[in-house]
This record gives structure tokens, C-alpha cells and sequence, in this order.
């Protein structure tokens, strides 16, 4: 059941991508039945199973080669596995493609990409009318959820996101960094919001692809708000659903190496890519003053700092959002000042 043969050599530029339209199939039902879910209760997975109307789906999971058994877990838990209309794509980011099961399949990239890069990488490897992203340490809960989760893009033509609940499945409690609103409150309340985290979500392939994915140049963090906020400026919506549930690990920022100083960095990066020029400003000023009122250590203050100043120091292309734009994400309680 375990094969490693069907890794397939991928680079960032140049190759293209798999052949036919994952759009030309964007109108049909996400039918439960047909990714093996029964409507009632999260059944086995069938291979004789209706697959009557089913939208493919794709789903990325990216990995770095360095959990085996929590990769294993986590594509195990994916409703559909081994159907044809769910795609899953292994991204090996950077290191040598993982024995993955049947229904599964391998996408090398020969450097490590980044966050941004590897999942666009697996995005262009895959096809599905929605894609899905799952981290490698991370496990659906309820399978039943998450394909009704999956059935809002069916029925709300211009949902462009829907944010999955982060549990931690030792303390079952959700982070408050891990609920995608800026005063997080309840993490059980479903609803519109700014932003989500990259590896619990479902993103439609029609709203990824026409604003252009993940920023490359991000490697790691923000690159979710930096697609979010484009996304709602083209008129997408971004949802948190509560019920949607994967099971991940607690953890904190600092888990990453230098991530504080890329976090910094690419707060503003983010800003000069996408912020009105009066607005960028103000909001590298804000977050400024906001690391030096959290107190953080000499260590991390110095890297946050570092990156503050690498962000002004880089060049990239920028393409404001409309005011909008700027207006949604206000209305939604994130000004993007903030």
C-alpha cells in the first residue's frame, strides 16, 4: 500500500503545471457521499462508494521530512483518501520524497520554498475546484465537519476561505493566537474574518488563483494575511467555522527559527505591498510600538528589530489595496493599522 515511486520532480518556475482545467468542474456539488462521509456520522472511507457530482478536491500537505509518523496521521485522517475526486498532494519541501499510501502522492521541490512557496507548489501540482491545506503535524478531528465545511463553496459563490478551529488535542483548548480575529473572544464563535492560518483552511481555487496565492518572498509569516487581505479586496470572503475542527499540536512563534525577526520583516513588507501609501506607515509605527509594550526579551526584541529593518531595506513590487478594500477589513474590525 506504501509507495514512494510516484514522487514527482517539481521546480518553482518553469515546469508546467498538470495538464486539463481544475476550474471546468468548479460548478459541481462537493457531494458528502461521494468523498465516503455518510450525512450522518464519519464513516470508513469506500472505494464503491457513489461518486455521483463530486467537485475534486485537493489537498497539500507540506513537509520537511522530519515527522514521519504525524505525516502519516495527518494523511490518514483526510476524507476521500484513495478516491478519485481528492487529489493529495505530498509536498517535500527542500528534501527527499516520503513514502506516502496509495491515493497520495509526492511533489519534490528541490530547495526548500518556504511556507508560501511550497504550498503554491503543491497548489500547481494538484487539481480541485477547492484546495485544501493541512500541515504535517496536523489531523482532521471530524470528518464530517470538515466536508461540510467544504459544501459552503457549493452554496456561497463568493466565500473565497473557510479558517478550520485549531485544537490541541492534549488540553483540547484552541490558542488565542490560533483564532484568526484580532480580539479573539470566544474561539467556538463562527464568523467573518480578516485572516486565517495556513495549515487548517480551504481556499477556493477559482479566488487563490486570480489574486495570485501566497507571496513567494514572505518563506514564513503573514503570507496568510497577506493573501486574506487581497482576497477581501477583491471581494472574497474569509469565514472561521468554528465546527471545522483539526487536531494540532500547542505551539508557539518561536518554535520556527528566527521567526521573530521574519515575522517583523514581513510585517512590513507586508504593509509596503498592499497598504495606501498614507496607511503603511502608521501601521509599521503601530506594530512597533506594540512589540515594545509586550516587554519582550533583549534577544527577541533585538531580532524583531533586525527584521523591522531588513523589511525597509527590501524591495518588492507593490499593489495597494483599493480603499475599498481598506473599508471591508475595517468593517470587519481589522483597519489595516492595526
Amino acid at each position: 500500500m506504501v509507495n514512494s515511486s510516484r514522487a514527482v520532480p517539481w521546480r518553482a518556475s518553469g515546469d508546467a503545471a498538470p495538464s486539463g482545467n481544475p476550474l471546468s468542474v468548479r460548478r459541481r456539488p462537493i457531494a458528502t457521499a461521494a468523498l465516503g462521509v455518510a450525512p450522518l456520522a464519519c464513516r470508513s472511507m469506500s472505494p464503491d462508494a457513489t461518486t455521483d457530482a463530486a467537485t475534486p478536491v485537493c489537498w497539500v500537505v507540506l513537509t520537511m521530512g522530519d515527522r514521519p509518523e504525524q505525516l502519516d496521521r495527518a494523511i490518514a485522517s483526510i476524507p476521500g483518501l484513495g478516491r478519485p475526486e481528492v487529489d493529495v498532494v505530498i509536498v517535500a519541501n527542500g528534501v527527499d520524497a516520503p513514502s506516502v499510501p496509495d491515493g497520495a502522492r509526492a511533489v519534490v521541490a528541490p530547495v526548500n520554498l518556504g511556507i508560501p512557496g511550497g504550498r503554491n507548489l503543491g497548489a500547481a501540482a494538484g487539481h480541485g475546484a477547492v484546495i485544501v491545506f493541512l500541515d504535517d503535524d496536523a489531523e482532521v478531528a471530524d470528518q464530517r465537519a470538515i466536508v461540510a465545511a467544504l459544501e459552503r463553496f457549493d452554496h456561497e459563490p463568493d466565500l473565497g476561505v473557510v479558517a478550520m478551529r485549531i485544537v490541541d488535542p492534549v488540553s483540547g483548548t484552541t490558542s488565542r493566537r490560533h483564532v484568526p480575529r484580532l480580539r479573539a473572544g470566544d474561539p467556538h464563535r463562527s464568523g467573518a474574518v480578516t485572516s486565517f492560518l495556513g495549515g487548517a483552511c480551504a481556499i477556493r481555487r477559482e479566488a487563490f488563483d486570480a489574486v495570485g496565492g501566497y507571496p513567494d518572498e514572505f518563506f514564513y509569516a503573514l503570507e496568510e494575511t497577506d493573501l486574506a487581505w487581497r482576497l477581501i479586496d477583491a471581494g472574497w470572503r474569509v469565514h472561521y467555522d468554528a465546527d471545522a475542527i483539526v487536531h494540532h499540536p500547542r505551539t508557539e512563534i518561536g518554535r520556527h527559527g528566527q521567526a521573530h525577526r521574519r515575522t517583523a520583516r514581513n510585517r512590513v513588507l507586508l504593509a509596503k505591498r498592499l497598504l495606501p501609501a498614507p496607511l503603511a506607515p502608521l501601521y509599521v509605527v503601530d506594530w512597533a510600538i506594540v512589540t515594545l509594550l509586550r516587554g519582550r526579551s533583549v534577544a527577541t526584541s533585538r531580532d524583531w528589530w533586525r527584521g523591522t529593518r531588513e523589511g525597509l531595506a527590501t524591495e518588492v513590487p507593490r499593489t495597494p489595496l483599493s480603499w475599498r478594500g481598506v473599508w471591508r477589513l475595517t468593517r470587519l474590525g481589522r483597519p489595516p493599522v492595526i
